[in-house]
């Protein structure tokens, strides 16, 4: 018998746009690709330092009063990594006993990567599912979380503190809105040439819509008529809702991966 024929891939002849931060885009592309799409990156962010450096390097400089550091991005991690360095040290010499969590698969490769391994991780890929698993009790805790500087969540703050912990929050990188869409992505747009469009965080929601209206006015939103609009998790998807009026996919697991499974689940049933 014959080798048979190999399946098709999920997403030949799809063409798909990516809102991620421009830095972050090749992952993505590669997974999408690797899927059988023609991808359009539509860089939605531009990460950068915050307006102020101060609280972070005054949080990090008693990092040995500290029980944990949480992180929620691997942007977070490259943050603190940075600022350590500064101070002559960095995650994998931090003090005995500062354990680390991370939200994410990215997010603890990311500490893994600088050999500094997260000491938890949350079986859900989703900050709410960190505070329902996380392995000791919050009272007494004090607590590190590095965050983005405007649009991230208090949630892991607010509910950590109502257990009983102590907790410093501060701004470790900003993200930004780009000054314009690529002109790719806009001739994409104007000749309706998407199938889908994907959504990592409520801010690529935000930013792509301020860039479509500043591309195409105040009838923006018609540049989108017929793209499946797929997010990575509930709160990028409760985003969408709120600023495009739906959302045709969600990722289950909240990754790249589980993205680009959500698009080609949400294409399978369109012609």
């Amino acid at each position: 018998m014959g080798t048979p024929p190999p399946l098709p891939l999920p997403l030949a002849g799809r063409t798909v746009a990516v809102t991620r931060a421009e830095t972050q885009l090749g992952a993505a592309r590669q997974l999408f690709e690797r899927a059988g799409a023609r991808v359009i990156d539509l860089p939605a962010l531009v990460i950068g330092p915050p307006d102020h450096w101060g609280p972070l390097d005054d949080a990090l400089a008693e990092l040995d009063q500290f029980h944990w550091i949480v992180f929620s991005s691997a942007n977070g991690v490259d943050a603190v990594e940075q600022r350590l360095l500064r101070q002559g040290t960095c995650l994998a010499r931090r003090p005995r006993q500062v354990r680390l969590a991370a939200v994410g698969r990215k997010t603890a490769q990311s500490l893994e990567a600088l050999g500094a391994p997260a000491d938890f991780v949350p079986p859900a890929f989703v900050a709410d599912s960190l505070i329902e698993h996380f392995p000791v009790s919050g009272w007494g805790q004090r607590l590190l979380l590095p965050r983005v500087q405007s649009g991230g969540r208090t949630l892991l703050a607010e509910a950590f503190a109502a257990a009983g912990a102590r907790v410093v929050e501060v701004a470790a990188y900003e993200t930004r809105c780009p000054a314009g869409l690529p002109t790719g992505a806009l001739q994409a747009l104007e000749r309706r040439g998407l199938d889908a469009i994907t959504f990592s965080s409520g801010k690529t929601v935000d930013h792509t819509a301020q860039l479509l209206a500043g591309s195409f006015g105040e009838a923006w939103m018609q540049q989108l008529d017929g793209v499946q609009v797929i997010s990575i998790g509930p709160q990028t998807s409760q985003r969408c809702r709120e600023r495009l009026g739906r959302v045709d996919g969600e990722a289950e697991p909240h990754d790249l991966e589980g993205l680009v499974a959500a698009c080609s689940r949400a294409l399978r049933v369109r012609p």
